[in-house]
């Protein structure tokens, strides 16, 4: 499957923002911006890259609402800057009703953003990427993302880090198996800082 891209000359003005979207203790909602949006179109997409992210702003957020072609709980997972290398590391809690379980992943070769690409439930995840432009210190996310699958949903939360200290331009994120299904929608936008 080929890629979908949206690069920043696809901004899109004017698009409302939801307080039901709001992750982090960022103040007015006038403190985020559009940057691009995507949606997967028929025939799904292997994975959705957004490209020349102006470091205009004080940290990033990404909204996806996703379905997947894979019948199964499969991970998302990113990379920043088309970096490959041993660079991420990953840690999530998670708990469905009844039980919890965390984990963690070092040295490895992507950034992990959540669980729960089914293709009957969409699932959403909410990202925020934290001072993504300062050259000076290694990258943090958290991501939290749930699905309800009927009354046997699930919550995850996650954190990371890029340790890299380049400024964030890009971000390409994947379906570990499977593609995302048409529909699915990817949104990233600027958060101004104080």
């Amino acid at each position: 499957m080929a890629a979908t891209r949206a690069s920043s000359s696809s901004i899109l003005l004017g698009q409302p923002k939801s307080r039901s979207f709001l992750a982090g203790n960022y103040g007015s909602i006038s403190n985020y911006e559009s940057i691009a949006t995507v949606t997967v179109s028929s025939g799904g997409a292997s994975n959705v890259e957004f490209t020349s992210i102006p470091s205009t702003f004080a940290h990033l957020q990404v909204r996806i609402m996703s379905l997947g072609s894979y019948a199964g709980n499969q991970s998302l997972s990113a990379t920043y800057n088309n970096d490959t290398g041993s660079n991420y590391s990953s840690h999530w809690l998670t708990g469905n009703g009844s039980t919890a379980s965390a984990g963690t992943t070092a040295n490895d070769n992507i950034q992990y953003y959540g669980f729960g690409l089914w293709a009957s439930e969409p699932v959403v995840s909410v990202i925020d990427i934290l001072d993504y432009a300062n050259t000076n210190k290694y990258k943090t996310m958290r991501c939290l993302t749930g699905l309800d699958r009927n009354g046997s949903g699930h919550v995850y939360l996650f954190s990371g880090s890029w340790r890299n200290t380049n400024a964030i331009t890009s971000i390409k994120i994947a379906a570990n198996s499977g593609n995302f299904n048409q529909y699915s929608h990817f949104a990233l936008y600027g958060i101004k800082g104080a």
